[in-house]
């Protein structure tokens, strides 16, 4: 009996040790998944990038610190540096020879250079051009009014080129008054667009890609007998759309003018706004085949030099035919083209293109397209109206709330419906939870279906109001929704506190600015439902923590999308409230720019000097 008990209690005190061990066991591991969670969560919402993923973040370096300190000597250098000929600036200059004497031209062999030859260079436009069948090209011949007299034919496209300027500014003088000079001699090109043609912007090319892409913008292209070389004439003069007020970004206070198809146009316009030598506009060919004008606009001395550098490596690495939009270009350009949140900024304001090039952002202008791009973005900035800044700071706070208000109501509201209705009914007043019960008494759908019926019925009516040309698509969106809301109701189809959530949450949709952020709105809104539908609250949860995940970890050429609120940075505090103009004195802290200062401490000359404490000139 001894030997039993004594073997009953070892055993006891070893299952009792074995429970501890494993308790402990599971304590330290449950411990450490805590752990673990933990620093994946701390590490998300800090947001550390990947350096070996990605490859370009926007940062400070040492140089461009040193570089902010001998700001002004820099500017002062790169003047005189500019002012130099470019052989002093140690510029490696093109080989081109100098344009021959009509006597003196050469054979040309190679097929991609002008021949002195006019016969050769004539075929070889045929060739180009497939004339005659094309028949967009025309090619007149004429006689240049000179002793002896010298043969030559202009090129120009019907349509993209203005007839009127062709005869009098390239064909009347050449024809007519080359001849009123009697010295002649030296270069005949010079000759001609020095003392003859009377075009602002005149061209010497010996290669057929130029002047094929200068008469293809609308120039005129003029060969010569003996010469090789072209004159490429500016006389582009195409019908266009005027300026006009912008459809998608309507405003009541503020400039009532929008961007058009015309590029020069368009870089006028913010020019307008921002009087600089400083704004500089670079150009660039896109597109294999289409040969589309793109400009880069920035401020110099403002915008980080990593930036500016950046986004011209982005768009002269794109390979591709044409590219014929700035939604195209976008893609090409955004840093995760799958994700759902918009990485670029498109708006028709050149008030607004100008404001964000004030700031220290880089604008893009595509030739024949209304919307400029300007990188980097934020979230902030796609719920943010450039009417904001030209109201009082309480009302632009006011507007700025609502639309903070209306971002959730847009996506969470449906799901938030379905959670309550299906999960959590205690939620619900017992007053309107009868309500609710009672008028969805004889809809034989679940909640669910009615849900996805309203939805999906709702954004058919607005894709048809869209399609639909001229006043009939309004029409159809009004009428559509009210007889279709009515004839739902009554029909037993849908409850009518279904087709309020569905028109307030459409409301909202409305009430955010960025016609790219309303579109990731309305998808999101789908995937909330389904999660509402399944999962509850939790569901909801899970949805908005899996969405912060991806807000938080997606950047805009180097920018995380959630600043300056995550990653904290310094800001001025114009981000989730207006603040008074006057207190703009530092610009965006994640923009890295070359000059910090926006204004000066004091920028309301007439207040006196004490008004704000410690402050300096």
């Amino acid at each position: 009996m001894q030997i039993r008990q004594v073997l009953t209690k070892h055993i006891l005190f070893c299952r009792i040790a074995k429970d501890r061990i494993i308790r402990r066991q599971m304590v330290k591991l449950i411990s450490v998944m805590c752990m673990s969670l933990w620093t994946k969560l701390v590490k998300i919402l800090q947001y550390q990038p990947n350096r070996n993923r990605e490859g370009f973040v926007l940062k400070e370096t040492p140089q461009e610190r040193a570089k902010l300190a001998d700001q002004q000597p820099a500017e002062k250098r790169e003047a005189a540096s500019f002012n130099k000929p470019k052989g002093e600036r140690g510029e490696r200059r093109s080989t081109l020879r100098k344009p021959h004497k009509v006597h003196e031209a050469p054979a040309q062999e190679d097929p991609d250079r002008v021949s002195p030859s006019l016969q050769v260079n004539k075929k070889r436009i045929y060739e180009i051009y497939g004339l005659p069948a094309n028949k967009d090209f025309i090619i007149r011949d004429f006689t240049v009014a000179l002793k002896p007299p010298v043969q030559a034919f202009a090129l120009f496209m019907e349509g993209l080129s203005d007839k009127a300027s062709v005869n009098q500014y390239v064909l009347q003088p050449m024809m007519l008054f080359s001849n009123f000079h009697q010295q002649t001699d030296g270069y005949l090109l010079d000759y001609l667009e020095k003392r003859v043609l009377i075009t602002n912007q005149v061209n010497q090319y010996d290669s057929f890609e130029k002047i094929v892409g200068g008469v293809n913008y609308g120039a005129t292209a003029i060969f010569i007998e003996g010469c090789a070389k072209a004159l490429v004439v500016e006389t582009k003069g195409w019908d266009h759309r005027g300026i006009d007020t912008p459809s998608n970004e309507p405003i009541i206070r503020g400039p009532q003018e929008g961007f058009g198809e015309i590029l020069r146009s368009n870089t006028a316009l913010v020019r307008k706004y921002i009087r600089s030598a400083q704004l500089t506009t670079e150009m660039f060919k896109l597109g294999k085949i289409s040969q589309n004008d793109v400009a880069v606009m920035y401020l110099r001395g403002v915008a980080n030099q990593s930036l500016v550098a950046e986004v011209k490596r982005r768009i002269q690495s794109i390979q591709a035919d044409a590219v014929l939009d700035s939604g195209i270009l976008e893609q090409y350009l955004e840093d995760r083209p799958w994700n759902i949140a918009p990485q670029v900024m498109a708006t028709e304001r050149p008030d607004r293109v100008a404001y964000m090039i004030m700031q220290g952002k880089v604008a893009i202008f595509l030739d024949g397209n209304p919307y400029v791009l300007v990188v980097p973005t934020t979230m902030f900035d796609q719920l943010h109206s450039q009417e904001d800044y030209y109201l009082r700071p309480l009302y632009g706070s006011m507007l700025r709330l609502i639309r903070a208000f209306a971002f959730y109501v847009a996506f969470l509201t449906p799901g938030v419906y379905l959670a309550i209705v299906l999960f959590h009914k205690e939620m619900i007043p017992t007053e309107l939870l009868l309500a609710i019960a009672g008028a969805r008494e004889r809809v034989p759908f679940p909640s669910f279906v009615e849900v996805v019926i309203m939805e999906v019925s709702f954004e058919l009516i607005r894709e048809a109001g869209l399609r639909v040309p001229g006043v009939l698509g309004s029409t159809i969106g009004i009428v559509g929704a009210l007889i279709l809301g009515q004839a739902a109701v009554q029909a037993n189809l849908v409850s009518p506190i279904l087709v309020i959530i569905v028109a307030v949450t459409a409301l909202a949709g409305f009430a955010i600015p960025s016609y790219s952020l309303q579109f990731s709105l309305r998808i999101v809104r789908f995937i909330y439902i389904l999660l509402g539908a399944l999962l509850g609250f939790v569901g909801i949860v899970f949805g908005l923590f899996i969405q912060m995940h991806m807000m938080v970890s997606l950047k805009s050429f180097g920018v995380p999308y959630l600043s300056p609120m995550t990653p904290a940075t310094k800001t001025s505090g114009d981000v989730v409230f207006r603040v008074s103009v006057f207190n703009w004195e530092k610009r965006a802290d994640y923009l890295n720019t070359q000059k910090d200062n926006l204004q000066p401490r004091v920028a309301r000359g007439w207040v006196k000097k004490n008004s704000k404490p410690d402050e300096t000139e």
